[in-house]
């Protein structure tokens, strides 16, 4: 059977940046800490300046309790359109490891800044001292591109 991964390439590439880029909300995938069974929740997240997924995520979320035990986690991003088959429109499922970014750390303010810029409703809650800003470090990425375009890639396929 030939398989249905394509090599990677360019327009792969740029698929997977733009959606990046354009996602405002994804599917956080995570391990629970007590039952060790994938929990799967819908989160906020921009691109931060460096183009990587970055999240504003709070201590009393199941998602972040999981991501402390065990910061492995998985964020799919990509909406199906409004007409056609939800599943031949093109995600993107991003691995990597979650990083916290508190209100002490030095980089917090030009972080949140950056973020309340992509997702000014956030301007209410950012503040709470059970906040902090999430960011995904990448191991590896899987693009769904439509039917039939399914590609690997790594990292830096993604910078």
């Amino acid at each position: 059977m030939t398989s249905p991964i394509r090599p990677t390439d360019d327009e792969a590439r740029q698929l997977a940046r733009n959606l990046m880029q354009t996602a405002r909300y994804g599917a956080l995938a995570v391990l629970d800490p007590q039952s060790r069974a994938p929990l799967v929740s819908r989160i906020a997240v921009v691109p931060g300046p460096d183009g990587l997924p970055l999240s504003l995520v709070s201590d009393l979320a199941a998602h972040t309790a999981a991501l402390k035990a065990d910061p492995r986690c998985s964020l799919m991003v990509g909406e199906p359109g409004d007409k056609g088959d939800p599943l031949t429109h093109p995600r993107l499922s991003l691995q990597g490891r979650a990083r916290f970014i508190r209100h002490a750390d030095a980089e917090h303010g030009a972080l949140a800044a950056h973020y309340l810029t992509l997702q000014p409703k956030a301007k209410l809650y950012i503040s709470f001292g059970d906040f902090a800003l999430m960011r995904l470090t990448l191991t590896g990425a899987f693009l769904n591109g439509g039917f039939g375009k399914a590609f690997f890639l790594t990292p830096d396929d993604l910078t």
